[in-house]
């Protein structure tokens, strides 16, 4: 009598921890789904930001170099966060 109840218990658990393993295993492959499109997303705006910064500069401003180099450090950190996102999917 016991090792039935003990079973109907297990049971139970067993089919709860399978809803959750599902429900996380969903949350977990959209999740990877998100990183890949802004992946794509961050390569695309490297690639522009990179366009625009092999562009000659004809204003000679201080202003305008300000902005190149905030551009510059955009573009690095872009690529720095693609790299490190990448990473973390091939060690998987």
């Amino acid at each position: 009598m016991t090792f039935q109840i003990l079973s109907g218990l297990f049971l139970i658990l067993l089919i709860i921890s399978l809803r959750y393993l599902y429900k996380f295993s969903r949350i977990i492959l959209n999740v990877e789904d998100a990183v890949e499109e802004s992946l794509d997303i961050i390569d695309q705006s490297y690639q522009q930001i990179g366009d625009i910064l092999n562009k000659p500069l004809f204003y000679d401003s201080s202003e305008v170099r300000a902005v190149i180099g905030e551009l510059n450090n955009s573009r690095n950190a872009l690529l720095y966060i693609a790299n490190q996102l990448s990473d973390i999917s091939d060690k998987e």
